[in-house]
């Protein structure tokens, strides 16, 4: 009978699925909006994970609800636990979540970022234009985000706290401007004294 089992079946999926559809939206709800927020590889396996408990729960009748909202219940646990260790422990933050990348800085693509993070010009090149910029030089950085987006900041008058600071790659070039700066002014220095 593989077109049609009983109406004992279609019952079951049908209660279960309505009692565990109302099951998840509470613990989702009961967890806070962490456990939706946009997606990074942590955030990725818990979602796929929930979608298939659910369907498990839905489909096979050799699982009960109440196994299947405590396997929901158990990994929405797990998921608040190891974001709520996430944010007052930065080894735990930095073992759960990768950190932003710097592809461009100052109008130039960094060629060893974008190989190391696996992205292309291109790519990088479409997430300028969506931001409605057509020419690299107006751009102070492009940065590879956690949640695999790209974030475009447009060329502005220095500001007193920088919104890279977290960003792989733009310490190193912070340091190295300010060598630069510094070099320069004695050069400017010793002209004058020539002088």
């Amino acid at each position: 009978m593989w077109f049609f089992d009983g109406w004992q079946g279609i019952w079951r999926t049908g209660l279960v699925g309505v009692l565990a559809y109302i099951a998840l939206v509470v613990l989702l709800r009961v967890s806070g909006k962490r456990t939706l927020s946009k997606m990074n590889a942590f955030d990725l396996v818990v979602t796929v994970a929930l979608g298939s408990i659910l369907a498990t729960i839905l489909l096979s009748s050799e699982v009960a609800l109440a196994e299947g909202l405590t396997a929901l219940a158990v990994l929405i646990l797990m998921q608040f636990v190891i974001s709520w260790l996430s944010v007052r422990s930065e080894r735990v933050s930095k073992l759960v979540k990768s950190e932003p990348a710097l592809l461009a800085y100052q109008g130039r693509l960094l060629p060893e970022a974008l190989r190391r993070e696996r992205v292309v010009d291109a790519e990088v090149w479409a997430a300028v234009r969506a931001e409605g910029i057509a020419d690299l030089a107006a751009v102070e950085a492009v940065v590879l985000e956690n949640d695999g987006s790209f974030t475009v900041v447009s060329k502005l008058e220095r500001p007193e706290t920088s919104t890279l600071q977290n960003v792989r790659g733009y310490e190193r070039r912070s340091e190295d401007q300010a060598d630069q700066a510094h070099h320069q002014e004695q050069s400017r220095q010793l002209d004058g004294e020539e002088r």
